[in-house]
């Protein structure tokens, strides 16, 4: 296991990251798993003995039920790990108990320290962007944490890329802390964060940490052309079916997986975790399981390196098509390297 730094943070982070979004049988995310803690502390140690540091979770898993199983599961390595979890969503009917105003942020930080069991956090991520709070609300609440020594950095998730431009600038400007992180989605059926948020963190030292690697199960290999859907897959269900693919293209990706796979006799899953891991904006890599089996092939990821040539490869395969203003940037940009003369 490989650990890097948590963007320019002195933070230093193993390269995979188990999720605990399966942790817990509350509500929504019950449809992703429904882990007691026996089950989730059995996986927690399979990531340990790995050399897994990283550990992301959030309060609306499972209304807190993911927060207390991870908090217990690891409570006697609480000084060996770096402990994630996240705020935003609703936590209840009441009116306020939703999105990024200073209620809400100390309110459910306080409930995340106590669900987790420790008197402080390590990485506090707002899950979400919040249209009805100002930006300076949000990150004066999170700088208050910070200098309180309850919280030890912050990150931001699913962000565009100029809100989350906007909320650096204000941290720069107010001398609030900074996100070191951006979580979002991430991998070789879902490039788009590469339009502008990759430019963004490449710009300003921020460190990715993509969720949903394997395409919400798609690039596992389960999912084959002219082959029917498996029963039981997340997939298969339409409340978790949120991840659009054109499925043509995943399977041509699915089968580009499989012959790097075997070249290295590794899995599918493998290849496609791997992939991101070659690319250096990535600090580390978010996998989830509700099986050993599942992480166990996952960690087994960093054992082996693809070649340039292939990442090169499923780069072209799966490029992104050019939007404005970036066509037109890449157009103009010409006449800085040949002389050519456009407006």
């Amino acid at each position: 296991m490989k650990y890097n730094q948590l963007g320019k943070s002195g933070l230093l982070v193993s390269e995979l990251c188990f999720g605990t979004m399966s942790f817990g049988s509350s509500g929504y995310w019950s449809v992703v798993g429904s882990l007691d803690y026996k089950d989730s502390k059995r996986l927690v140690d399979i990531a340990l003995d790995a050399g897994i540091n990283y550990f992301d979770t959030a309060d609306v898993y499972s209304h807190g039920q993911s927060e207390e199983i991870l908090g217990k599961a690891l409570k006697d390595k609480r000084n060996e790990v770096v402990i994630a979890t996240k705020v935003r969503g609703r936590m209840s009917k009441e009116i306020n108990n939703v999105g990024l105003s200073r209620k809400h942020i100390i309110e459910s930080c306080d409930n995340s320290l106590r669900r987790l069991g420790t008197d402080y956090i390590d990485h506090y991520i707002v899950h979400s962007f919040d249209p009805i709070t100002p930006l300076e609300e949000t990150l004066s609440a999170l700088t208050d944490l910070v200098r309180q020594g309850k919280v030890r950095y912050l990150g931001a998730s699913n962000f565009t890329g100029w809100q989350l431009m906007k909320a650096l600038a204000i941290s720069k400007e107010n001398h609030f802390e900074k996100f070191v992180s951006l979580q979002a989605i991430y991998s070789l059926i879902s490039r788009d964060v590469e339009y502008e948020l990759i430019p963004v963190c490449q710009d300003q030292g921020l460190g990715l940490t993509p969720w949903s690697p394997l395409g919400g199960g798609f690039l596992t290999g389960k999912y084959r052309k002219d082959q029917p859907m498996p029963e039981g897959t997340r997939r298969s269900n339409e409340e978790q079916n949120f991840i659009q693919i054109d499925p043509e293209k995943g399977y041509a990706i699915v089968d580009a997986l499989e012959q790097i796979a075997n070249k290295n006799n590794a899995t599918i899953a493998q290849a496609a975790l791997n992939y991101l891991l070659r690319k250096p904006i990535v600090s580390s890599v978010l996998i989830g399981a509700t099986k050993p089996h599942q992480i166990e092939d996952n960690i087994k990821a960093t054992t082996w390196e693809m070649t340039t040539e292939d990442v090169v490869h499923l780069d072209e395969l799966t490029k992104l098509t050019p939007i404005y203003p970036h066509w037109m940037l890449q157009f103009t940009a010409a006449d800085r390297t040949n002389g050519d003369f456009f407006f």
